[in-house]
């Protein structure tokens, strides 16, 4: 699965259950439904979300606009070795 897929799916699940949890055991469970909605909020203005950060640091989701099958070496920064571009000849 991917990273955009997984991140919805956990924002659905954190606020059912807080929800639930607001509905059925403590109103104060339903503070952690507004803080998924602002942090939501927040990464639809900015394009940055925690838990993005956190689910490719852990290696669970490849990161963004990477194919899954992509080994990661190929992805690298390029050197700027002097045969990596080399200027067309005006002749």
């Amino acid at each position: 699965m991917n990273l955009e897929r997984t991140l919805r799916l956990i924002a659905g699940v954190f606020v059912t259950a807080s929800v639930l949890l607001g509905m059925y055991v403590h109103p104060y469970f339903l503070f952690f439904t507004i803080f998924v909605g602002l942090n939501l909020f927040q990464s639809g203005l900015s394009n940055w979300c925690p838990m993005m950060t956190f689910l490719t640091r852990s290696g669970v989701c490849e990161p963004m606009g990477r194919p899954a099958n992509a080994p990661r070496h190929k992805l690298a920064i390029p050197s700027e070795e002097p045969h990596a571009r080399q200027p067309k000849s005006a002749a």
